[in-house]
């Protein structure tokens, strides 16, 4: 059971992975935030028909609704500002800066909870922050008002992964997953017809070109709806340090659609970017504090 949960995390990776490039070019057509609203709102309703079908509405409760709106204004900033990003640079790039959410958690868990970021952790944090020079100021663009978006959006996916380890303990995951898509529905609906040019976007042409719909399908359903069922039910069966491992292999299958895809090309310096925060991520989940202990005692022995 043990495989089949990991290899199901490495398919939500891939899945997220791949959307970078699906996305970016959806929204050559569709302005971000419209974008993000009709694919979240998707989701949402098809996860409200299966709470309805399941006979779980019960699980609505105040407290979910609460922590739900939380969550999903987290996840509304993340997915808001890594859209925007995605038009102003790359789709290596991106995927490798919202990777920093993985390395960014144990920094703001010690400043929100008072919890002390394991040696792994810090040392992760280090060398990400490194790879994330080398990856905007040594690549061929350098840094741009893109990266500084999606960093952005790297933050609200790790106060979204602090947050959800605490509300989980409280709510249905199934409820409080419905609730933070419609709130990110909601939020980036409320941006688009706000601040974007939503009459000329949502024209026939538009909604009926196959990159638009095409793409409003595959991350409503697959990277949104079902990558989230996935996730939760496969944390059931493995450690979460594993967990995080596998999904920061999301900006790898970025990088390499990129490639393969549209021939999308980093430059050495990038490269080394890309593999050092890589690495900090691993880092990060590595218990160094445990291996130094077991060498300690097997050199006393």
């Amino acid at each position: 059971m043990r495989w089949a949960a990991e290899l199901s995390l490495l398919f939500v990776a891939l899945i997220w992975g791949v959307t970078f490039v699906i996305v970016q070019q959806a929204i050559d057509l569709l302005p971000p935030l419209l974008f993000n609203g009709i694919r979240f709102l998707c989701a949402a309703l098809l996860l409200f028909l299966i709470i309805f079908l399941r006979k779980k509405m019960a699980g609505l409760t105040i407290k979910t609704w609460k922590h739900g709106i939380i969550l999903g204004i987290c996840l509304a900033i993340g997915y808001a500002f890594q859209t925007i990003g995605l038009l102003y640079t790359t789709v290596s790039k991106t995927g490798f800066i919202t990777g920093l959410s993985v390395v960014l958690v144990p920094l703001l868990s010690l400043i929100l909870l008072k919890k002390k970021p394991a040696p792994g952790a810090a040392i992760g944090s280090v060398t990400a922050a490194g790879g994330l020079y080398l990856l905007t100021a040594g690549g061929a663009d350098g840094w741009n008002t893109g990266d500084f978006f999606v960093l952005i959006c790297a933050f609200g996916f790790a106060f979204h992964i602090i947050f959800t380890d605490i509300y989980t303990q409280l709510s249905s995951a199934l409820s409080l997953t419905a609730v933070q898509i419609t709130t990110v529905a909601v939020l980036c609906l409320l941006g688009g017809f706000i601040l974007e040019d939503w009459q000329s976007a949502l024209t026939a042409a538009n909604l009926l070109n196959s990159s638009v719909w095409s793409a409003l399908l595959i991350t409503a359903f697959l990277a949104t709806a079902l990558a989230f069922f996935v996730q939760t039910a496969a944390q059931k069966h493995t450690t979460p340090t594993r967990v995080v491992l596998l999904l920061a292999m999301e900006p790898v299958f970025g990088a390499l659609t990129a490639f393969f895809w549209i021939d999308e090309r980093l430059t050495a310096a990038g490269l080394t970017g890309c593999a050092f925060i890589f690495i900090g991520m691993l880092l990060a989940e590595i218990p160094v504090q445990k291996l130094l202990s077991l060498r300690s005692a097997a050199n006393k022995s």
